[in-house]
């Protein structure tokens, strides 16, 4: 989870702090062993996603409905990416380990076999489903539950229990608010800049302190403050339904 959101989301796709080439190459090679394909192909969707939110050309549309958005669109031809992200494919290392994407998933299944047979093999079946549908809440139920305290052109809303499973992206008002913030966690309440608990800039953080990360990006208060949202408008979308 914590490549995912740190790695494909925050550093590759977002470009929301700067790291060494070994971050990038390391990270998105544990990334790949969660099953949810390459950083070309994840980033490449999730550039759609940012840039046609919850319109035509989102490959995870919400308003198509909440199954469309959770897992039904990986059936259909929104499967595969409009393009592929140039700075990835550039960098051989990142494409090699796109192209490559399953073979981490494989090694992980095998190193669990040999370290308790049958019964880690089941677990690690389990793990990766569930964190597929980890990944997914973000994409589903935040762009139809939570509060939404910042303006955007969709329904991205804030969700704690989607930020418990997903180590702070579930603040997802926030981040289609400002999308290059390395920080997720924050909202408004009673008119002030609220932080709220984001581990994967935790993360990001741990590894500006260790010197392999650089430039975390966040708003200014005046410019979180700009985008609030009237407070009667930070209602959850089934309260409106």
């Amino acid at each position: 989870m914590l490549a995912i959101t740190g790695i494909y989301h925050r550093l590759l796709t977002h470009r929301s702090y700067s790291a060494i080439a070994p971050v990038k190459w390391i990270g998105s090679s544990i990334a790949c062993s969660a099953g949810q394909l390459g950083p070309s192909w994840w980033k490449g969707h999730h550039t759609d996603h940012h840039r046609y939110s919850d319109q035509v050309g989102d490959p995870h549309n919400s308003t198509r409905g909440f199954g469309w958005t959770h897992y039904r669109w990986l059936l259909s031809k929104s499967f595969l990416p409009s393009n592929l992200p140039a700075d990835i494919e550039q960098d051989r290392i990142l494409q090699l380990i796109d192209r490559f994407h399953f073979v981490p998933l494989l090694l992980l299944a095998l190193l669990s076999y040999a370290i308790g047979g049958y019964e880690f093999l089941a677990a690690f079946f389990v793990s990766t489903t569930l964190l597929f549908h980890g990944v997914a809440t973000v994409n589903s139920l935040c762009h139809w539950f939570g509060t939404q305290p910042f303006k955007s052109n969709d329904r991205s809303r804030n969700n704690w229990f989607v930020a418990i499973l997903t180590l702070g992206e579930g603040w997802h008002s926030c981040h289609h608010a400002f999308p290059w913030s390395a920080r997720q966690g924050i909202t408004i309440e009673k008119g002030d800049v609220k932080y709220l608990p984001d581990p994967t800039f935790w993360f990001i953080k741990a590894l500006k302190f260790l010197g392999l990360a650089s430039k975390p990006r966040m708003p200014l208060k005046a410019d979180l403050l700009s985008k609030q949202l009237p407070e009667l408008q930070t209602i959850s979308y089934c309260e409106a339904l």
